[in-house]
């Protein structure tokens, strides 16, 4: 047998650790002294220390580890668990190596433009929403006041109240500058029934790439561009309609209030 310090030395794990696997129920000492307190290891121990350090390498946690050097643990247990870490591991291997694409992709476009953007563009999940609308060809963008004065018109004779903030869906595959197909949006609870003019139905959720944007509507589609660029560089594309998410609206629908905060949502998938 040799005390804990020489077993430390040979197995290169430091005495501290030693003591805390022990304290762990991972690794006892062979024998401890009554009288001393000394601890003692036998080099038929080196074995099981060496595993609980490869367990640990794989990235374990030491409760998992208690389990996997059980005796009455079976191949099938021992290989459900690899098993469910080897797809821990791949997991964040793949975050990781989006997280990789993300950063090279602000490289590039910081190199290519000499600037910072100002635009902070993530990925989130958004959850399935109920939706009243009303939808129609407009002339401009900014000519969508009368669909908000019908669908809020028709939910005040309901006396239904929206659950959530008002958007607008944009239903074109491109910017038009003219004759924009627009939909007007509230989120609603269930239980409204249709019009002539509204409709209700529900959207699916799903992945959105979505940057925030402060200040007047009029300059929104600056953040718009850097968003589409932002998809193209990470290897995304776009599966819907472009979603303007009215936060803080603007006073009396002006277009050039400086106080809105608009959140821009582009449902995308990678490619």
């Amino acid at each position: 047998m040799m005390r804990i310090g020489e077993f430390s030395r040979i197995s290169k794990v430091s005495i501290k650790t030693l003591r805390y696997y022990d304290e762990a129920g991972l690794l006892h000492p062979a024998r401890v002294d009554d009288f001393t307190g000394y601890r003692y290891y036998t080099f038929s121990q080196l074995a099981r220390l060496h595993r609980i350090l490869a367990l640990k390498e794989m990235g374990f946690p030491l409760e998992q580890i208690g389990r996997l050097l059980g005796d009455d643990l079976s191949a099938e247990q021992l290989r459900g668990m690899l098993k469910a870490r080897l797809s821990e591991i791949q997991a964040r291997l793949e975050d990781e190596m989006a997280r990789l694409a993300r950063v090279e992709a602000r490289l590039r476009l910081l190199e290519k433009e000499n600037q910072m953007s100002q635009v902070e563009v993530v990925v989130k999940t958004v959850e399935p929403l109920t939706i009243a609308s009303v939808r129609d060809i407009i002339p401009t963008y900014s000519e969508q006041g009368h669909l908000w004065r019908d669908l809020e018109g028709y939910l005040a004779i309901q006396r239904v109240r929206p659950s959530g903030p008002c958007f607008t869906m944009y239903h074109d595959d491109e910017y038009r500058e003219r004759d924009v197909d627009a939909e007007v949006c509230e989120p609603i609870a269930l239980g409204l029934g249709e019009s002539n003019r509204v409709r209700v139905r529900s959207l699916p959720g799903g992945q959105m790439a979505s940057a925030i944007h402060r200040g007047p509507y009029q300059t929104l589609n600056e953040t718009i561009q850097e968003i589409v660029k932002w998809i193209e560089s990470n290897g995304y594309r776009v599966t819907g309609p472009e979603r303007e998410v009215y936060l803080v609206p603007a006073r009396n629908g002006s277009q050039t209030d400086p106080d809105t905060v608009t959140e821009v949502q582009f449902p995308v998938e990678k490619v």
